[in-house]
């Protein structure tokens, strides 16, 4: 494990342990950062207790340093996921952070559902949906619970609130890898 992905674990128990004793977020010194931190950076941070999702919050562009990213991610997923509620710290206990920084975004240029089917990689590919002002995203990690894929597109035409099956005119699809490394708490 490089400095730089231990560092990104570190920082997004930071981001969590502030969220869970109810602390406003910590800000970071990007002076002490590694330099790979620096750069802009995408990233999901995923929690999950006893095997089940507990907040998953990300961004989908690098607008800031990767470093800041994790951090701001972490907290929001401890306390801001809509699905779920705040964090509490007793939860620390048995809590596994994944942080997946995400690769550029390719786009896919397929004109059907069927076309789709044939071009998306099982277990590699995350996925955006975008149609007018609906967007979704499904991280590779999703494949495990979904390896189907024309599950795995359904499910995300229903999280983009779309039709399952339908093929709206202004579709727009792409799709990203992740590099994803996690710990227990």
């Amino acid at each position: 494990m490089s400095t730089g992905t231990e560092r990104l674990l570190e920082i997004a128990a930071l981001g969590v342990g502030y969220a869970a004793e109810m602390l406003p977020a910590p800000a970071l010194d990007l002076g002490n950062e590694p330099p790979a931190l620096l750069n802009p950076g995408a990233s999901f941070v995923t929690l999950k207790r006893e095997g089940r999702l507990r907040g998953c919050i990300g961004t989908l562009e690098a607008t800031r340093p990767l470093a800041s990213d994790v951090l701001e991610n972490a907290y929001a997923a401890a306390c801001r996921d809509p699905r779920f509620p705040p964090l509490n710290t007793r939860e620390l206990e048995d809590l596994v952070v994944s942080v997946a920084t995400l690769g550029p975004h390719e786009p896919l240029r397929a004109s059907t559902r069927d076309a789709l089917l044939r071009a998306l990689r099982p277990g590699v590919d995350g996925l955006v949906v975008r149609s007018g002002t609906r967007r979704a995203t499904f991280l590779p990690a999703v494949w495990e619970q979904l390896p189907d894929p024309a599950d795995f597109v359904d499910a995300l035409w229903r999280k983009a609130q779309l039709v399952p099956g339908s093929w709206p005119d202004q579709l727009k699809l792409s799709r990203y890898r992740v590099e994803t490394v996690q710990k227990h708490l």
